[in-house]
């Protein structure tokens, strides 16, 4: 009896220390640095009294998000740049399905860990919409930019550039851009308010 209940105990503290390691995942939508797009180019900064955080809270167009990898030494700061909000397909024989429109977000990646990048970008970058429907990226070129390539390979201390294109339903009204490394799967996944 005393060896089924202590069997039956560390049974559960297993499955207690399983249940507790796989729920660590982490959305941040705090800005590790703020971007141009808070703040008109030609307007004057403004000053902020010396007893308020000058920091943003949310993540916007323009910040950056300081994320780690699965692997020790992955880290990259990843910048929403630009959304184009619709994207215009790139030529003719392309285009988002009867009812659908197509949205593109520039993402700047840059290696500010210690071990290369490598990475199918896209596949951690997804949109969400007021009604809670989320959206995962779609292969298409569109005319704002040139596209996310689909195999990053960034040593340290450099940085990849490229959109990232989503098709969503025309009245959709996006309001939450998410990215994560490898693949989506790294614990941490950023997020910016479009709205």
């Amino acid at each position: 009896m005393r060896r089924t209940t202590a069997i039956a105990a560390v049974i559960t503290a297993g499955l207690l220390f399983t249940a507790t390691a796989c729920t660590d995942d982490d959305i941040t939508t705090k800005p590790s640095k703020t971007g141009a797009a808070e703040q008109p180019a030609d307007s004057e900064p403004a000053e902020a009294p010396e007893d308020e955080p000058t920091k943003a809270t949310v993540a916007k167009i323009g910040d950056t998000i300081t994320l780690k990898g699965q692997e020790d030494g992955s880290k990259v700061d990843a910048t929403l740049k630009k959304v184009v909000d619709p994207a215009q397909p790139k030529d003719e024989f392309f285009a988002p399905e009867d009812g659908n429109r197509w949205i593109a977000a520039q993402f700047e990646l840059t290696n500010t860990g210690t071990k290369p990048y490598a990475d199918s970008p896209s596949n951690g970058a997804g949109v969400a919409d007021a009604d809670g429907q989320r959206f995962s990226a779609t292969f298409a070129d569109t005319k704002a930019g040139p596209s996310m390539t689909s195999s990053a390979k960034v040593p340290p201390g450099e940085k990849v550039l490229g959109w990232i294109t989503f098709e969503v339903p025309k009245g959709s009204k996006i309001v939450t851009v998410q990215f994560g490394l490898d693949s989506g799967f790294a614990e941490q996944t950023g997020q910016w308010k479009l709205s």
